[in-house]
């Protein structure tokens, strides 16, 4: 997602259409609400309430429901949290290990299949019911296990 800073969304929300647009990585979460600037060229200002998630795409027309949860234990480093939404869906991502990484208006998972056409989704907390931590993945506190030094060998010659 690195490069420039308008990016392509996809904004699900919960009473209406999706939304697909631009937003600027510096400046969409307004205190608010999320500024999306629509591919006709107009300008939304839309209220966290009402916006299920923001998905980073690749293309817009790529496929709009990947894998929602994690078939097995991901293999990405962070925390692999499970969210239930207001209305009762759930979704797995990997967050950032990292607190001063996180929003205040809400949480930025990588989703199950980063591979696909969402690369992140940005979740508001106002969308949430609740989000469990499942596990730690690759944490820094646990050492690397050191492998047992080998006995000296007899010489044959």
């Amino acid at each position: 997602m690195a490069g420039s800073t308008a990016k392509k969304v996809v904004v699900r929300r919960f009473e209406r259409e999706s939304l697909t647009g631009f937003v600027n990585l510096f400046s969409y979460l307004q205190p608010q609400s999320i500024e999306l600037l629509r591919q006709d060229g107009s300008l939304a200002l839309l209220p966290y309430r009402e916006v299920r998630s923001v998905a980073f795409v690749k293309d817009f027309d790529g496929d709009p429901e990947p894998s929602r949860v994690f078939l097995n234990r991901p293999k990405l480093e962070g925390l692999w949290v499970r969210m239930v939404f207001l209305d009762g869906e759930v979704m797995d991502g990997i967050l950032p290990n990292n607190l001063l990484t996180w929003e205040a208006a809400g949480i930025t998972v990588t989703p199950p299949e980063p591979d696909s056409n969402n690369q992140k989704v940005f979740v508001p907390r106002e969308a949430l019911k609740s989000v469990q931590v499942l596990g730690v993945v690759g944490s820094p506190l646990r050492a690397k296990r050191k492998k047992a030094p080998v006995a000296d060998q007899p010489t044959l010659f």
